[in-house]
């Protein structure tokens, strides 16, 4: 039995998971997909949310947990199992980055998203500067998230998705190798990507090398479109 914690994207929250976490469960597997401070059920006002508070909660999570973890991010939310993974590398098996922003110690997940010229969301992106967060407009949801999915998870989205702490993807991250690069990290590229392109994905994994990238040929949203095939990759790697 292995132990995965699910860490969802941008504006989303533990619903993305809801297709994965029966597939691995049924197969024996302990999974959690929580709700990041600030979004989904999580009522933390988004005003007060930051890197350093995000990924301590995390680590409170895994501290709970006696066995080690899989640690699963997805989107801009691979700066968190990035950073968790400093503090916490002794109880973290393997790193798992879904699509999701690789950044380099000293770097910040908006550094690299500003590189991504050809993503398809960022003119969608609407910012509050009250709250210091910013949301998605729903009318690019279908095409620049969900386009090879069922319509009613963009239908879904319209009620769901929320809005995020712009802090977290402005503060530097603080890795080193004997702690974060310490634990093994896989790639799952998503090559038909319109949220973070194929383009920035590359650039990441082949600046922070993996120990293995595949590939998928999807949205930004297998766990929606190809959950089964998500969940053989996430099985194939805990096996590694």
């Amino acid at each position: 039995m292995k132990t995965f914690i699910l860490i969802h994207g941008s504006w989303h929250s533990a619903w993305n998971w809801h297709k994965v976490v029966p597939i691995l469960e049924n197969q024996g597997h302990r999974v959690y997909a929580i709700d990041l401070p600030g979004m989904g059920r999580d009522k933390t006002p988004i005003e007060n949310v930051t890197l350093k508070s995000t990924v301590d909660e995390l680590c409170r999570l895994i501290d709970s947990i006696e066995e080690k973890v899989i640690l699963v991010g997805h989107s801009k939310n691979g700066i968190m199992v990035s950073q968790v993974a400093e503090y916490r590398p002794k109880k973290i098996e393997k790193l798992i980055y879904l699509a999701a922003y690789l950044v380099p110690n000293g770097k910040t997940q908006a550094e690299y998203s500003s590189q991504d010229l050809n993503g398809g969301l960022k003119p969608y992106v609407a910012k509050y500067t009250e709250t210091n967060s910013h949301t998605l407009q729903p009318e690019i949801y279908k095409e620049g998230l969900y386009h090879d999915c069922e319509d009613d998870i963009s239908e879904m989205a319209k009620c769901i998705l929320s809005h995020e702490s712009i802090a977290t993807g402005i503060t530097p991250l603080q890795l080193t190798e004997a702690n974060y690069g310490s634990v093994p990290r896989y790639y799952i590229a998503c090559t038909d990507d319109r949220a973070v392109t194929p383009f920035i994905q590359q650039k990441m994994y082949t600046e922070s090398p993996c120990k293995k990238v595949y590939h998928m040929a999807t949205s930004h949203s297998p766990f929606f479109s190809k959950p089964k095939e998500l969940c053989d990759i996430f099985l194939e790697i805990a096996d590694s």
